[in-house]
This record gives structure tokens, sequence and C-alpha cells, in this order.
């Protein structure tokens, strides 16, 4: 289970951070709305006065103020991004990361404390768990609310915990986050929760609208499989089930594993899990036994 967490929670390598948002395509619209608000108010200060350019100047300076608040959140991202990507895989690049981010960033920063979450879930998910439960999400704006739903959800799932994940899931707007991955990352997780706790249909249709195969999504490539298996059997698509398990047998046999030997898995998963391993030859067929 903690190598499954540390295959999730770990980036991309070798790939640059690209940002989650066009800024360019971001000023365009809003200049040129602003530049429509100005038009007006020059045209309604005959009837309402100077109060129509104070109010268009009002809409100017709120509009600059999340136009800077959206950079510095960004370019923190990032820089938190490349930190976690640097961690690396060893125990000493994840305890320097974790010194890092309480030196270098304030307590209580929600951005900070989702990426040392994202370090502690690969060795100890109930302390990345408690991390990120000490983040107020009502305080939070609500894609940033949902991305520390995504993330507790998942390590609910990874614990067999999913009544806990379901009632994350259910309270994510799955259609707010501008990158096409992290709607691919909260679809995965959201389907794969919905599977497990009788919504498997529901779950399904999600999941269809995102190609696994997509090179785009490849970092995601064994959620998304994982979590069709997962809502496939829920909805009793046999076939649907077993393509997934093949598919993340491709990347990896051992990969079957967590359907295998995890806890509260539709017995479906487990049986054609265990069959496509006995035939890949992967593990000894009386190894396979032995845990059947």
């Amino acid at each position: 289970m903690q190598r499954e967490l540390r295959d999730l929670a770990k980036p991309a390598a070798g790939t640059p951070e690209k940002p989650p948002v066009d800024f360019k395509k971001l000023f365009v619209r809003v200049g040129g709305v602003l530049l429509v608000v100005w038009i007006l108010a020059i045209f309604l200060v005959r009837w309402l006065g100077m109060a129509s350019v104070i109010g268009a100047g009002v809409l100017t300076v709120a509009g600059a103020g999340v136009g800077v608040w959206l950079v510095r959140y960004v370019k923190k991202t990032q820089e938190l991004g490349a930190l976690l990507r640097n961690a690396g895989d060893s125990e000493e690049g994840r305890q320097e990361a974790l010194k890092r981010l309480e030196t270098d960033y304030k307590k209580g920063d929600v951005q900070a404390s989702i990426a040392r979450a994202q370090l502690e879930m690969q060795e100890d998910p109930r302390k990345a768990l408690a991390t990120l439960e000490s983040i107020d999400l009502g305080k939070q704006l609500g894609p940033v609310a949902d991305q520390v739903r995504c993330t507790r959800a998942t390590i609910h799932l990874q614990l067999g915990e999913l009544q806990e994940a379901r009632a994350l899931v259910d309270k994510m707007e799955l259609g707010k986050q501008q990158d096409v991955k992290t709607r691919a990352m909260f679809a995965a997780v959201a389907g794969e929760a919905w599977g497990r706790t009788g919504q498997g249909k529901k779950g399904l249709e999600l999941l269809e609208v995102f190609n696994p195969e997509d090179p785009e999504l490849g970092e995601m490539r064994v959620q998304m499989w994982r979590a069709r298996a997962f809502a496939a059997a829920g909805a009793g698509d046999l076939k649907a089930a077993g393509r997934a398990l093949r598919k993340l047998a491709e990347i990896s046999p051992q990969l079957l594993g967590m359907f295998v030997g995890a806890r509260k898995v539709h017995p479906m998963l487990q049986q054609e899990a265990k069959q496509i391993l006995m035939r890949s030859g992967a593990i000894p067929r009386k190894m396979v036994r032995q845990k059947m």
C-alpha cells in the first residue's frame, strides 16, 4: 500500500512544470471586460455622473488585486511542485523537502500543507491525513478546498475507508478546475469512490470522458485504469473491468496486486486479477492459489 501511495503522490519526472493557468489568455479576457466597463462608465456619466467612473475604478482595482494574487498563487504552486520533484524517491530527499517546507513557508500555508501531505503519504498515510484535516476547508477557495478533498479521498481509498472517501468526493465540484490533468485526477478519484460504493455506472460515465492513453495524461495512466476497473466492476460491466485490468498488466503485472491483496475489493476483480497474473507468469500459480 505504501509503495502504491508513493507512486500516486510522486510528481512526473523529467517534464517541465506547466502553468495551470494561461495568463496571457486570462489577462486578455479580463482586459476586454474592463475596457467594456470603462466604455459604459464614460457613456453613463451623462446620467449617473462621476458614480459610473468611480464604479469602473473600483472594478479595475479589484481586478488588478485578483490578478496579483493569482500570479503569486501560481508561482508558489510551481515552486512547491519543483520541490516535490527534487525530493525524488530517496528518504534523504524527502526529509530535506520536509525541512524546507517547515522553514521556508509560514505555518498554516495551505499550499505548503498540501505539499507536506504528499510527502508524508508516501510513508505514513495517517500522518498525511492529519495534516490535510488540519486545513479549514470553509476558509479556502473552492478549487483549493477540492484539491484537499481529492488528496484526502485518495488516501482513504488506499486504506479501504470507502465511505470516508465517498463523503469527500460527493462535495467536489469536478468541473471547476482549469487544468485538464487536475480534472482527470479528480475524475479518477471520484470514479473509483463511486464505483466502490454502489455508484459504478455514475463513476464509469465520468471516467469515460477522459482517455487514459492520452499522452497528456500519461503520468495518471495507472490511476485512471485502476479507477475504471473499480467503476466497471461496480457497474457490473465485466468486459470493461477485464480490459482495465489487462491494461494495468501491460504496464506492470505487479500493479494487479492492489486488487489481489487489498481490502474491500469486488470479488470479480480479485478473481480476474488472479487469473491474469497466473496467465502472465509474473507470479507462480502455486503462490496465487495460496493467496486465494
